[in-house]
């Protein structure tokens, strides 16, 4: 793995006091969320909120994103948490979408199929035992495999895997998808999928991860010689900035590959990541949405901040005591989280159907900006079961 800087947290001792967030006000905050997802229950029966909202309401959409499957996980959260059938019962509904997403290849051209498949479908196996679930959630990991490129030891992003402009593209958002592979080799007893997984996150640390310890949101390798070709940008600033949801999929996603590989190089990293992530948090700890802003008018991203609160506890979770940083990003995640509690919930709005105010889906895009996310709510969620309850992770 090649060197990259640990720039160490450069803003003091912010991070050396853990807020005053009481497990009540974090409940109260679980019980509005709960409250959001009741009111959704008949809307999103049978369909899935978009991707983004439009006016902070989230609109109908079938089973075609990538995200449909964060929906699924809240009532999955909400099952878990609350033991009320009625979440299971509707989160059950829906697998025969995921099954016919499977069987009928609709939408499974991309490296997506982690977020989807273990959300749905691997929570529900490890909740309930659902042998349904569970080989489905296989099934789509035969597909996750596929796109596995041998030569260049990645797997292949969205799009046409023959396809020569979109060739060799791995994005730092697969990191989350890499879980559902190292599961499916642990249910199946079939090691190509760790083996594929193992070498994917090695090359996102090698070529997604720059030396000063930002991320590419994207990057080329070359399919025939498995040599790196350039880095680029889909959703940040510039191809050099970096883009602060990206920068939360590494802090999350290299520690959850860290519970399967046991690489201690991949907390070391994650620990220069998200130094530099803490460095450049606004007063309010809340990120803009890329981080080469850290203050002035643009336009936060909330869910790339829950995002980097359950990675931050759950890199804390592999640190020693005797690690300093251990207590740091334990505070940090609680900082971030009071101040999402505070002044990013929809409670004010009682017209939205969301729950996080002020994410960015695609600033170049101009899509979702300063709207609720899906996947940002999704977060939310799980960062309020993580501080508590002694969770263990669908990922």
């Amino acid at each position: 793995m090649k060197q990259v800087k640990d720039e160490g947290i450069q803003v003091g001792s912010r991070y050396d006091q853990a807020p005053q967030l009481t497990k009540e006000r974090c409940e109260e905050a679980m019980a509005f969320i709960l409250g959001q997802v009741d009111r959704n229950l008949e809307t999103f029966a049978d369909t899935f909120p978009s991707e983004a909202s439009t006016g902070n309401i989230y609109k109908q959409i079938g089973n075609t994103e990538w995200t449909p499957a964060f929906w699924t996980g809240m009532l999955w959260l909400a099952y878990e948490t609350t033991g009320e059938e009625k979440y299971r019962q509707a989160a059950e509904k829906q697998l025969g979408s995921y099954r016919q997403r499977v069987e009928e290849r609709c939408y499974t051209d991309t490296h997506d199929l982690g977020f989807l498949y273990t959300l749905s479908c691997v929570s529900a196996y490890k909740l309930t035992g659902n042998e349904e679930a569970k080989q489905l959630a296989l099934e789509a990991a035969d597909l996750l495999y596929n796109r596995y490129l041998e030569k260049a030891g990645i797997i292949q992003a969205w799009g046409n895997l023959s396809d020569p402009k979109q060739q060799g593209r791995m994005i730092i958002d697969c990191l989350m998808n890499l879980p559902l592979l190292f599961w499916a080799s642990e249910v199946s007893g079939d090691r190509k999928y760790y083996d594929a997984a193992a070498s994917h996150v090695q090359k996102s640390a090698e070529y997604l991860i720059r030396e000063d310890a930002t991320s590419f949101h994207t990057f080329y390798m070359d399919t025939e010689t498995g040599r790196p070709k350039y880095g680029s940008t889909a959703q940040g600033y510039s191809d050099d900035s970096c883009w602060s949801r990206g920068q939360a999929w590494g802090i999350y996603g290299f520690p959850l590959s860290y519970r399967y590989t046991e690489d201690t190089e991949l907390i070391g990293l994650t620990k220069k990541v998200a130094n530099y992530f803490l460095s450049r948090l606004p007063e309010d700890y809340v990120a803009y949405w890329d981080l080469i802003f850290t203050d002035g008018p643009e336009e936060r991203d909330s869910s790339a901040a829950a995002i980097a609160v359950c990675g931050l506890l759950e890199t804390s979770a592999h640190l020693p005591l005797t690690d300093p940083l251990k207590r740091k990003y334990e505070n940090a995640a609680l900082l971030i989280l009071k101040s999402l509690i505070k002044n990013y919930m929809t409670r004010e709005i009682p017209s939205s159907n969301g729950i996080l105010l002020h994410a960015v889906y695609s600033k170049p895009g101009n899509n979702g900006v300063d709207e609720c996310c899906i996947w940002g709510d999704y977060y939310m969620y799980e960062a309020l079961v993580r501080v508590t309850r002694d969770w263990k992770p669908y990922w």
